[in-house]
Formats: C-alpha cells, structure tokens, sequence
C-alpha cells in the first residue's frame, strides 16, 4: 500500500518535472516572435522573411517528427527529454551569434531539430504513468507550461530586448534551460513501457508499420487533419499577434508581446485542465468522447479570432483573446490523449511524432509564411480574421473523428515484417 502510495504521488510529481522542461520550449519559441519588430529594424527584414523564421522552425520540427517518435519509442523517454532539452536550450544561446537573416534561418531550423524529441518523449512517459482515467487530466495539467512558458517567453524576451538588445534574451534562456537539465538530471526516473493487452510478444514496431495503421484508421487520419487546422491557428496567435498589437494599438514590444500571450495563455492555463476534466468525464460516456470536447472547443472559439482580428477597441480585443484562450485550452488538453485511445500502447511515441510533423508541416509550418504572405496584399488584420474560418474546417473534422472513433473494434494489423500490431482503444495498459 505504502509503495503505491509513492507511485501515484511520484506520477505527479512527473508531470511537474516535465511541466518545468516544456516551459522553456516554449519559452524558446515565443521569444522569436516578440523580437520582431526589433529585428525588422537591425536587420531589414520583410514579413515573408519573418515568416519564414517562425516556419523554418516548424517544418524542420515536423520532418523530424516522425521519426524522433519512432526513436523515443525504442530508446529511455528520460534521456530522450533531456537530451531535447540541452539541444535546444545549446542552439537558443548559439542564436545570439547571428548576423543576418541566413544565419537567423539557420539557428531556428536547428532549433527545430532539438525540440522534435521532447513532446513524443514527454507524451510517451506520461501515458506510462497515468492509465486512461487520469490520461486528459495529467496531459492537461502539462499542457499549461505551453501557455507559461508562451506568456514569459513573450515578455521577459522583450523586456530584455529593449534593455540590452535581442541576442540577450536567446543567451539567457538557453542558459537556464541547460541548468534545468543538469538538475532533473538526478530526479526523473524512467517508467515500465505499457503494452498492448494480447501484444506481449509483439516487436516494437516500425515507423512504416505505424504509418500504415494509421492510414487504416478514420478515426486517426481525422484527428491528423483537425489538428493542422489548430496548430495552424494557434501558430498565427503565436508568432503574429505580438507585431499585430505593436502596430495596431503602438504599443511597446516588450508590452506587446506580454498582451499578445497573457490573455490567451491564462484563459488557455484553465481551459486546460477543465478540458482534460471534461474529457475523462465524456470518454466514460461514449468512444470519442475527448474528440468531441475538441470539436466543440473549435467551433466556439472560431467568432472570438475573427473579433480579435478586426477590433479596434482595447477591452473588446482583451475579452475576445481571453474566451478564445479559453477554447484553445479545451482543445489542447487532448491533442495526444485522443491520438492515443486509437492507436496501440506500444506505439504512442510514433504516433505522437507523426501528429507532430503533419500538424507542423500542414498547420504550423504554413501559419507564419502565410500569412505573412496575405498580409502585404490586404493587411495583417484581414489576414489574421481569415484563421477564423481554418477553426470551424477543424470543428467539422473533429466531429467526424468523434464519430469514427465510436465504431472503432478491436483488430489485427500486420505488418509486411509478419509482427501484428494490436489495438484495443479505451482498454487499460497491462
């Protein structure tokens, strides 16, 4: 009794630990985009080519995906998540180092390689720790480092900026993530992978064994493509609003990036747990459950971008980027814990990392350029409004997905190496 009682404190415990190490991944990446308007002005950039920064960053991510996942799935999680961790946090203080656009490309599709290891690493360890009936809640609670770590990255990156010039804030973070490091270093410990009920003697599987699963499965194809049309979305939060405010309401860059994440990113830390709470809760119910949690928190937050894109008044803008905060927290908290109710236990890490490069490549990876693109030919509000409509194309995808995923039966899928992958969706691991 006393040793599960460790346990299934220490499983909490893991989630906090990881919580600390996604904050500064994120924190990473929002520090670029509020930089913006100061490397627009040392470096003359144009809006493709700041774009192309926030993009560069994410394809390389996205191609890495897949087969960082794969690798998190024959390797130890801990040392996958900490060897992410001193990558990216090594190429975050290397940044500083730039000189020119070419150099900046570079250093942000590095950064993209490092970062590709830790949310398939992350993932796979929490589904070890937290069986389905806390799955959404642990993964929901983790989920709100994204929107911390956004909201410090933002500002402290641009109130650094302002005072000691941009290089700094890459130099500062990048060296308190290798600190991070050293320290979890001695504290997280590696579970017992979960298998498949009736795959005990079934080899890991393949990266094209995995994909050929998921090819075969409706329900996963579908969650694949609602989260483009998120991550697509959310992308165009993240590296876009910041510059948005700066030149709509002339405000600071350090503030700018501060209001651009704080709304959101606060509203997104209680729509998280609250949509990890209500997804146990409806997946108990009825098969895809968590998805239709997802569809909805798509469709009610759709009005709120539009409205943000095109307000002029400071307290409209302010509730309008809180409530869609709030729906993006709904969906994120089950962006992986849906993935996996309809995929096999042994593959999870794969499965993360191929959600990963097609919700990067296809969503987040088009975000910035695209828009960036748009906004030289009718402004940066029309085209930020148009993401509107990317949100209700994923609430109809989602509610599709929902619906496969209810007539999801357990089956057999052998692969051409003659091993059998065997799903049972919504069982516990053994």
């Amino acid at each position: 009794m006393a040793i599960d009682q460790r346990l299934d404190h220490y499983k909490w415990r893991v989630v906090a630990m990881l919580w600390s190490i996604s904050f500064f991944n994120y924190a990473d990446r929002a520090a670029l985009f509020t930089l913006f308007p100061l490397l627009e002005r040392e470096m003359h950039l144009s809006p493709v080519q700041l774009g192309l920064l926030g993009s560069s960053f994410a394809w390389m991510y996205g191609l890495l995906a897949p087969f960082s996942g794969n690798l998190v799935d024959r390797i130890s999680r801990k040392k996958a998540v900490l060897g992410g961790l001193y990558a990216w946090s090594t190429i975050a203080a290397c940044t500083s180092l730039s000189r020119g656009f070419h150099q900046l490309l570079g250093f942000m599709t590095a950064e993209g390689v490092g970062e590709s290891l830790y949310y398939p690493a992350s993932m796979s360890m929490l589904s070890d720790y937290h069986g389905p009936e806390t799955r959404s809640r642990a993964m929901g609670l983790h989920q709100t480092s994204v929107y911390v770590g956004t909201i410090a990255g933002g500002f402290f990156a641009g109130l650094i900026g302002e005072h000691y010039g941009w290089r700094w804030s890459f130099i500062v973070f990048g060296a308190t993530g290798l600190l991070l490091g050293l320290f979890l270093l001695r504290y997280l410990r590696e579970p017992i992978r979960s298998r498949t009920v009736g795959a005990e003697s079934a080899a890991k599987p393949g990266l094209l064994e995995v994909l050929r699963y998921i090819s075969k499965t409706p329900a996963a194809m579908l969650l694949l493509a609602g989260f483009c049309c998120a991550n697509f979305v959310a992308m165009v939060l993240l590296s876009w609003m910041p510059k948005f405010l700066y030149d709509r309401f002339g405000l600071s860059v350090a503030v700018a990036g501060l209001s651009a994440t704080l709304f959101v990113q606060l509203a997104s830390m209680c729509g998280s747990p609250l949509g990890g709470w209500l997804a146990d809760g409806m997946q108990k119910r009825r098969l895809g459950g968590r998805i239709a949690v997802q569809s909805a928190a798509l469709f009610c937050g759709a009005p709120f971008v539009l409205l943000c894109s095109q307000t002029r008044s400071a307290g409209v803008l302010a509730g309008s980027l809180i409530a869609w905060g709030l729906f993006k927290g709904l969906y994120d908290a089950n962006i992986f814990a849906s993935i996996f109710d309809v995929i096999p236990a042994e593959a999870r890490g794969t499965a993360a990392g191929v959600m990963n490069m097609i919700g990067w490549l296809c969503g987040g990876g088009l975000a910035p350029v695209t828009v960036g693109y748009l906004s030289e030919r009718v402004g940066l509000s029309q085209a930020i409004g148009f993401t509107a409509g990317v949100y209700v194309l994923g609430g109809f995808v989602l509610l599709l997905a929902s619906s496969s995923a209810r007539r999801v039966t357990v089956r057999d899928v052998v692969a051409g190496n003659g091993n059998t992958m065997i799903s049972v969706p919504n069982s516990g691991s053994v």
